[in-house]
């Protein structure tokens, strides 16, 4: 006998949408009624929620830095502004979402949103587009949680290329087209140093503006994430005799890196040449070069895309060329070899794209004592291009 097992996410979406609803015909007024003080309220905080939900949705929205993948630029616990105005307002896919959370409801935990309603790919007009050098919100591609495309995990990084760029990387240095392209001023790559067995005093890293003392290697040896200003300064501490960047030859494959593919033979810091897909550009594609366009092709633009017998079917139909429907982007964090980014999971989709970082409203240092946890210097800082 087949057991009965409960859908508790249907009955989370079920309740949810009948205290949705529910809400709403208890607070209608009803015709005469003179409305009380809690009532109103009651009427200031749902105008409160409805006027800063559309302004988070369609002007300015706040955005918590997570991880070190962008510093120096940006740092842990920055407290960002992402505009949505700069490239348009996406529109929300899943409209039917709990106020000012993502994709979890506070303290209870479960989906934020339902979705009884979905709606398409939307954005409305805004000052611009993306552009190289932009420090871009967007949804996270790779997810598997089988969320909704804007229900997907934030994160930021730097676009390095656009549509239609041929982006290469060499020995870490990013070429677009065949040229070379400034490094962010505050970008971070890892070092080798090392030292007469000395160790650093925590008075030294916090002169190179580094939050942690390195990685211990050996007794004489350490791995530092730091910027080029950084090394150089570190060459001239007294227990240092080596500072080299370190830098992953181009003839070690990593099969962790975009496409997973040995006949590509990239890693993390030797990529490409990789063409970024342009809407409405055609491209030939063959089993020399699906591999870098199957995921385009069938998840982020919908086609049921078989390989069979050295054939390329779309939507069972034999295929030797394909249209791009969207524009898509390649995205870098500045923390070269601390950042998982396109290198790892390939292409963004534009429709994925949440905003633009604009400025640091505020940054906390968590490791500092109590009166310095404010870092003051940052604050109302603008956040530019390279």
């Amino acid at each position: 006998m087949a057991r009965f097992r409960i859908n508790w996410d249907l009955i989370k979406d079920i309740v949810f949408g009948i205290f949705t609803v529910g809400v709403w015909f208890l607070l209608k007024p009803k015709p005469g009624q003179r409305k009380s003080a809690t009532r109103e309220w009651i009427d200031a905080i749902i105008f409160a929620v409805i006027a800063a939900t559309i302004i988070r949705t369609f002007l300015i929205e706040a955005y918590t830095i997570p991880t070190p993948s962008m510093e120096k630029s940006l740092l842990v616990d920055d407290f960002l502004f992402v505009s949505k105005v700069s490239y348009g307002a996406r529109v929300p896919m899943t409209p039917l979402s709990f106020p000012f959370a993502h994709n979890t409801l506070p303290l209870v935990g479960g989906k934020s949103y339902l979705e009884w309603i979905k709606i398409g790919y939307h954005r409305l007009p805004g000052f611009g587009s993306v552009h190289r050098g932009d420090c871009v919100v967007f949804n996270w591609p790779a997810e598997n949680e089988g969320r909704p495309v804007d229900k997907k995990e934030n994160y930021i990084k730097r676009c390095v290329g656009i549509a239609g760029d041929t982006i290469e990387i060499r020995d870490q240095q990013v070429y677009i087209d065949g040229q070379s392209q400034p490094l962010p001023e505050q970008a971070q790559s890892s070092y080798h140093v090392i030292t007469d067995g000395t160790g650093f005093s925590e008075q030294a890293v916090q002169r190179l503006g580094l939050r942690q003392s390195g990685e211990q290697i050996s007794p004489v040896e350490y791995s530092f994430h730091m910027t080029k200003t950084g090394a150089e300064e570190m060459k001239h501490f007294g227990n240092v005799k080596l500072v080299e960047q370190n830098l992953i030859p181009k003839s070690a494959y990593q099969d962790f890196i975009f496409p997973f593919d040995p006949r590509f033979g990239w890693n993390v810091d030797n990529f490409g040449p990789l063409w970024i897909p342009k809407k409405g550009a055609t491209i030939k594609i063959d089993s020399s070069n699906i591999a870098l366009y199957r995921k385009v092709i069938a998840d982020y633009e919908g086609n049921q895309l078989e390989e069979r017998n050295g054939q390329i079917l779309i939507s069972g139909s034999p295929a030797t060329s394909y249209t791009f429907k969207m524009d898509y982007y390649f995205m870098m964090g500045d923390n070269r070899h601390n950042s998982a980014d396109s290198r790892f999971w390939g292409f963004v989709p534009e429709d994925h794209v949440v905003g633009k970082a604009v400025m640091i409203w505020m940054s906390l240092d968590r490791n500092a004592s109590f009166f310095n946890k404010v870092r003051w210097g940052r604050l109302f800082h603008f956040i530019g291009g390279y």
